[in-house]
């Protein structure tokens, strides 16, 4: 897996990540081949880069199953957009379509439980509130599940989730999508949004309010009491809070922006678990983490054996997958590419993810592509 620049793209490339508009709808499916056409259409939408499975369009990758289906996933973007388009104009919202959204999403959850998350999909519309809140939602109903809640405490995970970001209206789209670095008085109005989702749905008097509520209200609280907007601390915190704080922060990261390029999953990684010391629940953290592919199926690392590219990832053994070594310490091809299932091999370490730049350049030299080993 690379990621490419628009203008390095070429027909028979794989797509690795969906695309899709603010308002659900789907441009590209991730396993799609590229055409000149597709090209051409990512061109004009502003598209800047992509994820690709291969470089040579003789190679024909299929992408890991998702947790959500496509479906389900371009349903609950257009329910949000709906439900935020609504509120501006008549101050509240239909509740049964996005409850039924949240359904079929803890659905899919269920019965695609074997399904790990692998990278997160492209939102061309600078405001990308709409789909960041549906992944938010998916990866709170994930851990949610992983936590053991039952079936009902789910439901109502996902669905806070959705509407987590709902205080966002108060904030001004120059604010939201600004370039570069906030004023603090531009950081002291985006840091009013919880309370305004909080009291919004209060004020809505909808099924569940209480809870919902407080998963707008406590998203930004940090573990150590560093947060916004009441400095919680710990248990103070309810659970859902502290599952969807978790995941806000990892597709905030994961997901390209204005401001910021999308860090890939193992820097999300290491920015969460390591740099970020005191802000997550530690326990959940390990969790969400144990079903999040920290080094999706085919990014190609270097190891202290040399180098490889991701075939297999595991539950539970998620910085720790199966690889398809193909050569040594010293960039030479090997003969025969052999697997090497990292749990079984603690010896055997990941030093780090290849940049993408220099294993285009290695591709293009040796006329190899990891990709034809998936």
């Amino acid at each position: 897996m690379i990621d490419l620049p628009l203008k390095k793209l070429r027909p028979g490339m794989v797509t690795a990540q969906s695309i899709y508009n603010s308002s659900g709808a789907s441009y590209l499916t991730k396993g799609t081949e590229l055409t000149e056409h597709y090209i051409d259409k990512l061109r004009d939408l502003g598209v800047i880069g992509l994820h690709v499975l291969n470089y040579s369009s003789e190679i024909k990758p299929m992408p890991p199953e998702d947790i959500l289906s496509e479906r389900t996933r371009v349903m609950a973007i257009q329910r949000v957009c709906d439900v935020f388009a609504q509120i501006e104009r008549t101050g509240t919202f239909e509740f049964e379509p996005l409850a039924k959204a949240a359904s079929a999403m803890v659905a899919d959850i269920a019965t695609r439980s074997g399904n790990l998350v692998q990278l997160t999909d492209i939102r061309v519309h600078d405001e990308y509130t709409f789909a960041h809140s549906v992944n938010v939602a998916m990866l709170s109903g994930m851990l949610g599940r992983l936590a053991n809640l039952p079936e009902g405490g789910v439901q109502e995970l996902t669905m806070g989730g959705l509407l987590h970001d709902l205080g966002k209206i108060i904030v001004p789209p120059e604010i939201l999508n600004k370039r570069g670095r906030l004023t603090q008085n531009e950081f002291d109005i985006i840091k009013h949004h919880p309370e305004a989702g909080f009291s919004k749905i209060r004020a809505m008097s909808l099924p569940d309010a209480p809870i919902l509520g407080i998963v707008a209200l406590q998203h930004h609280e940090h573990m150590n009491g560093k947060g916004y907007p009441g400095g919680r601390q710990g248990t103070d915190i309810h659970l859902y809070g502290r599952i969807c704080a978790i995941a806000d922060v990892y597709d905030a990261l994961t997901s390209r922006r204005p401001y910021k390029k999308a860090y890939s999953p193992a820097v999300a990684y290491n920015i969460m678990v390591n740099c970020s010391e005191g802000q997550f629940d530690k326990r959940l953290l390990k969790l969400f983490f144990s079903n999040v592919a920290i080094y999706p199926v085919g990014t190609v690392v270097k190891t202290s054996k040399g180098y490889g590219i991701v075939k297999k990832v595991e539950f539970g053994l998620t910085d720790r997958p199966t690889l398809m070594m193909f050569a040594d310490q010293y960039e030479h091809i090997l003969p025969e590419p052999y697997e090497e299932p990292l749990h079984e091999r603690p010896e055997h370490k990941i030093d780090s993810v290849v940049d993408d730049k220099v294993l285009l350049t290695r591709i293009r030299n040796t006329g190899f592509d990891p990709a034809s080993l998936l």
